[in-house]
């Protein structure tokens, strides 16, 4: 049997819900700097177990709109707006079953935090400098308003594990490695 999935180039797009898609398109597209691309919505089975089959929520669950945002080279965010049938869930922890955060690789490490707290963004604690396979990134947590978190990272002269890597990790300064 093959390992993996045949033909897996990468991540196309990552999808999560908001609780307020303007507050979220403006946080996305004037604080971090993605485009809009496209919205759809609203979208209901109110006759069928359509949402339940395909998205594993109550099936009488209202997709209000989904906005789709693209996002310098890495992969698209689908951002939703539900409104749930069945009641709201608090956004997950890192610690919690579901747990995330999303990272955005900068090359000015310093000049991307100052943007992010001129604009009032909630930073997690101070930068940290990681160590051992890691070596050479430095990263911080930071918070939407509406809780959800992400983090800051960079690494301009690559991470320690990448250093006897066979394959690569891509890297804007490198993009031919």
């Amino acid at each position: 049997m093959a390992h993996g999935i045949p033909g897996l180039r990468g991540t196309e797009h990552i999808g999560f819900t908001v609780p307020d898609l303007d507050v979220a398109e403006r946080f996305f597209v004037d604080v971090i700097g993605c485009e809009l691309v496209y919205s759809l919505g609203p979208f209901a089975h109110p006759d069928d177990d359509w949402m339940l089959e395909h998205l594993g929520v109550h099936p009488r669950t209202v997709m209000r709109e989904l906005r789709f945002f693209r996002c310098g080279h890495g992969p698209n965010f689908e951002v939703f707006q539900f409104e749930s049938a069945d009641g709201a869930a608090p956004e997950p922890r890192n610690s919690d079953i579901g747990g995330h955060h999303l990272a955005f690789y900068v090359d000015d490490f310093d000049a991307a935090l100052d943007h992010l707290r001129a604009n009032g963004v909630e930073i997690m604690g101070e930068p940290t400098p990681s160590s051992s396979w890691s070596a050479g990134q430095r990263w911080v947590y930071f918070r939407s308003q509406w809780g959800m978190q992400f983090e800051l990272v960079s690494f301009p002269n690559g991470k320690a594990y990448e250093k006897d890597a066979t394959v690569k990790l891509w890297h804007p300064a490198h993009p031919a490695e």
